[in-house]
């Protein structure tokens, strides 16, 4: 569903903050995610593989951590 009129009256919360809640939520998702992956990378023996995703997994880190410190400014009225 996408609108270019919708500004937050059918959810209470902006757009624009309604997306980096969602940005945060699927960075965080993203480094839960990578663990498993990790993880399984590991088992096999793969540590090319698991190298590759503990750097996207700090990636989604950082990426949320961003995320986090914009929405609190900018919910504190920064």
């Amino acid at each position: 569903m996408t609108s270019d009129t919708e500004t937050g009256g059918v959810t209470g919360t902006k757009d624009k903050d309604y997306n980096l809640v969602w940005y945060v939520e699927a960075c965080l998702s993203n480094a839960l995610r990578l663990e498993n992956y990790i993880q399984d990378a590991e088992r096999t023996g793969d540590s090319e593989v698991a190298d590759l995703f503990r750097k996207a997994q700090a990636d989604s880190r950082k990426g949320a951590e961003l995320g986090k410190k914009l929405l609190a400014a900018r919910l504190n009225g920064g």
